[in-house]
């Protein structure tokens, strides 16, 4: 064959790669370029050199290369429908058409159902955020969406999803939803304070929730508010959440925190998550099994900041030195106050300069007092649990900016809160669980000496 013929038959393959390309406008392959690029090439090799090279006689060698046949590649890809499969999140500004769009589909007909089909119109209600995966052919033309969002039902919220299926049926769409739980997936992480928890947290892309559980498992040995050192390290074992095997994007897209370690200023603490396989009680314990809760929470908030200690100080109204009686939390209106112990709510109104206030009675004669809440979520003679939510941080009554004001009283006599806390009684690990607890130990120590290596890092196993 002369060179003038071979060049022909490229020029023609060509026209008919482009042809191909104008005809799927969204299925430019890679192998189609590959293949034209290697048409004609030939290889050389050269045997290698020994030490004596100089000595020996070389040797070239060519072989051609066989030359893959274009035209039933083509024909080939012609045959199959090439299609498109995206992942988007959903927008608060997004419209049926710019969702779509963003997509990288073009379909009148999809955005239309969107806009108008009961079921169709749940994609973009709601938060944003939801998980929006959308396949359509090469022409642009939607065939399915599906988008993953919190359970609808309250009761399945944290443990469920909502998956919305849109497909196109014989030229029209039909739409459905159902339930399907999420899945758990162990995920490592450690980190080293250099300015706060948090901040540590952020670096390794862990979860605010986690470190929050985190600040919740060591507050019987650390107090966050006071005793965090730059440098100190920490290491956990926790749980991410996934539908359909999809990380979760919206908020309680995470588990519990499984295991962690964390060493404050030179001395290193270590506990587990266990759950009591008979009585169903779950808690956290340090390795030797000693039970990290306590009686009472060290703090009736997650995380804030203290801003008035139990002490002598200027009371920032009546500007005169008095004992505070309580300590002081600062932290946004609206935020979440929790009970530090088991109890029964003995007071929930107004009292003068407390503004909102709860008052809840605990064993032993001990009571604690939330004070300036904006709100009051329980009522006079309610049972409460530890953990459980009583109100949010305001600043009502006698109080010049939002903060929570604290008190702990054993006989009516005013302590202070964190040194009760870590005084308080601790919960015992049943003698018929410990053959459990030490293989959940086992396991976690593993797990825990592979997160110890990925300083600043958050990665799912």
């Amino acid at each position: 064959m002369t060179v003038q013929n071979r060049l022909q038959q490229l020029q023609a393959s060509l026209q008919r790669a482009e042809a191909f390309a104008a005809k799927h406008p969204r299925a430019l392959t890679a192998s189609v370029v590959g293949a034209l690029s290697c048409f004609a090439v030939t290889a050389f090799g050269i045997a290698p050199l020994a030490p004596d090279a100089a000595q020996l006689p070389k040797r070239t060698l060519v072989e051609a290369i066989a030359t893959p046949d274009i035209e039933s590649q083509l024909d080939e890809l012609a045959a199959h429908a090439v299609g498109l499969t995206r992942a988007e999140a959903t927008r608060s500004s997004d419209t049926p058409d710019s969702l779509l769009k963003r997509a990288g589909a073009f379909d009148p007909a999809a955005a239309a159902f969107l806009r108008n089909d009961p079921l169709g119109r749940r994609v973009l209600q709601g938060r944003a955020g939801k998980m929006v995966h959308l396949t359509a052919d090469a022409s642009g033309q939607v065939q399915q969406i599906v988008v993953r969002s919190p359970a609808e039902k309250v009761e399945q919220q944290g443990s469920h999803f909502t998956r919305l299926t849109i497909e196109r049926v014989g030229g029209r769409f039909v739409a459905r939803t159902e339930t399907a739980p999420l899945q758990a997936q162990v995920a490592l992480g450690s980190g080293t304070i250099r300015t706060s928890l948090f901040a540590a947290t952020d670096d390794a892309n862990i979860p605010d929730a986690i470190a929050s559980q985190m600040a919740d498992m060591f507050s019987g040995d650390i107090d966050f508010h006071r005793e965090l050192r730059k440098g100190d390290r920490f290491s956990i074992v926790y749980e991410t959440l996934t539908a359909d095997g999809e990380p979760v994007p919206w908020d309680g897209g995470v588990g519990r925190l499984l295991a962690g370690e964390f060493t404050n200023n030179g001395r290193t603490y270590s506990a587990v998550y266990f759950k009591d396989g008979v009585t169903g009680k779950s808690s956290f314990f340090g390795f030797d099994g000693t039970s990290k809760r306590r009686a009472f929470l060290a703090s009736p908030m997650e995380f804030s900041r203290i801003t008035s200690g139990f002490a002598m100080r200027l009371h920032p109204i009546m500007n005169t030195w008095r004992q505070h009686n309580g300590v002081d939390y600062g932290a946004p209106t609206g935020t979440a106050v929790r009970s530090v112990g088991d109890g029964t709510v003995e007071m929930a109104g107004w009292q003068n300069g407390f503004g909102n206030v709860v008052q809840v009675r605990h064993s032993g004669d001990r009571s604690t007092v939330y004070a300036h809440l904006s709100r009051i979520d329980v009522k006079k003679g309610q049972r409460i649990e530890q953990g459980m939510k009583l109100g949010a941080v305001g600043m009502t009554g006698w109080a010049t900016g939002p903060h929570l004001h604290f008190e702990f009283r054993v006989g009516g006599r005013h302590m202070d809160p964190r040194t009760i806390a870590k005084a308080s009684e601790a919960v015992t690990l049943p003698g018929y669980a410990k053959s459990q607890f030490l293989q959940t130990v086992a396991s976690v120590k593993t797990q825990l000496a592979v997160a110890e290596t990925m300083d600043g890092v958050s990665a799912a196993d």
